[in-house]
């Protein structure tokens, strides 16, 4: 892992305003039941990626920040019962009108990502089935073509 620590930086602060203010990618990752990021703290161009609200009542940013920025989600209908968007939907601050796309309507090319460098875009992430199989292939393959790993047999 060593070669790899020129490719970030990582600074340790004690406050969540330190860490988001002028931060080009924001991930959140907490189990938080209340908002965590403010809207006053993420500038115009800011992409934030939430994993960290996957149940019902979770939330980390504020709502406003989604009034303001294009919504994607992995999956609308899991994301409206359980991910970063659950908690404003069911207070009617956001609808559905607010979500921009499904990931998959992006990549398809149905619908533009972000067209502007302006944008605040939000990622609502909560973890589909077809994301873990895609990754554990991927895995599966470089250590194929790298020669690591043990093969099992599983019964």
């Amino acid at each position: 892992m060593a070669k790899y620590r020129h490719l970030c930086k990582i600074t340790l602060v004690e406050r969540i305003d330190d860490a988001v203010r002028g931060a080009d990618i924001v991930v959140t990752t907490t189990p938080s039941k209340v908002p965590l990021v403010m809207d006053e703290w993420i500038q115009p161009g800011t992409h934030i990626n939430c994993i960290g609200a996957d149940a019902p009542g979770k939330e980390e940013l504020d709502p406003m920040i989604l009034k303001r920025a294009k919504i994607v989600a992995d999956d609308w209908e899991q994301a409206s019962h359980g991910g970063e968007i659950n908690v404003p939907l069911s207070k009617w601050i956001i609808s559905k009108d607010n979500i921009w796309a499904e990931m998959g309507e992006i990549v398809a090319g149905i619908k533009p990502g972000r067209i502007s460098s302006d944008e605040i875009t939000v990622f609502v992430s909560t973890g589909l089935a077809i994301q873990d199989a895609v990754t554990a292939n991927l895995a599966y393959r470089m250590a194929l073509e790298r020669g690591v790993g043990k093969r099992i047999r599983i019964v």
